[in-house]
């Protein structure tokens, strides 16, 4: 293009002051759809910005205490077993139940407990269980989890890039997983999208798909309330304006998503709300 074909630096600098209010008012919008709604366990992620050097939120660090207790099974163990936190003023993070029969094997992660070494102690008196191991949490093995949820060639792609960032992250002490699950259709789509807030250690979904809308945005706006990011490629139907990033490559979708919440990365999601890449 020859020079005399440029707009002029004022028209520009206009257009530039017009793009960025409109950005600006979109994230505002972003930014208050999720306030619309108490958060909960979850808070919202920032990983840069002046709240950096805060404490992470429960669910955002390692639980203080996981143990696994072995033993033979019958009813009111689990009360028992619950009986013996509270007394020491624990708080339940997480309970699983691995096997259960004719023995039981249960899985805990606590916080907040006064006194680990006599909770490990009281769990040893129940008159069923046998051994009782200390463990790593979750939290320190898989830590954060980000979900991919879409077709199958999307969230392939999308895999690609965030597993690589994670990649970088985890070899600088970060922990961070991602799960996939390649799936199709509205109901099936928002009941995946709506169990995220359900998964353990999950804090981002990203959609991979080329339309989604109806239910699935209603579902992005409910687990956006609950704290977790939603990134969405840049597809036909509605949930991309509901999402908090919008990105077009799919590999580069899930290396923001790695980078949003990765702890080892200098990345504030609140400056870049609602914008679109």
């Amino acid at each position: 293009m020859s020079l005399s074909g440029l707009p002029c630096p004022v028209a520009r600098s206009q257009g530039w002051l017009e793009s960025t209010k409109a950005r600006g008012a979109a994230t505002e919008s972003a930014v208050a759809r999720v306030g619309d709604t108490p958060a909960g366990s979850l808070s919202s992620v920032t990983t840069g910005g002046p709240g950096r050097d805060e404490e992470e939120r429960p669910l955002r660090r390692a639980p203080q205490l996981a143990v696994l207790l072995e033993g033979g099974d019958r009813k009111g163990l689990l009360h028992d077993m619950t009986a013996a936190i509270l007394r020491h003023s624990g708080d339940i993070v997480l309970v699983e139940i691995i096997e259960r029969g004719a023995r039981s094997v249960v899985y805990w992660e606590l916080d907040g407990v006064d006194d680990p070494e006599g909770l490990m102690q009281s769990f040893l008196e129940i008159d069923v269980v046998e051994s009782l191991q200390r463990l790593p949490t979750m939290y320190q093995v898989w830590g954060k989890r980000i979900i991919v949820v879409g077709a199958g060639a999307q969230v392939g792609q999308v895999a690609v890039g965030a597993i690589g960032e994670a990649d970088r992250h985890n070899i600088r002490g970060e922990k961070i997983s991602v799960d996939t699950i390649p799936i199709v259709g509205e109901a099936d789509l928002a009941s995946a999208v709506r169990a995220v807030a359900r998964l353990p250690r999950a804090v981002a979904v990203v959609l991979a798909g080329s339309l989604m809308g109806g239910e699935v945005t209603k579902a992005v706006d409910e687990i956006r309330a609950r704290g977790i990011l939603v990134v969405s490629l840049n597809m036909a139907g509605s949930a991309p304006e509901h999402a908090d990033l919008v990105v077009t490559d799919p590999v580069q979708a899930g290396v923001m998503a790695v980078m949003a919440i990765a702890s080892t990365a200098s990345f504030d999601i609140g400056r870049v709300r609602g914008h679109h890449f």
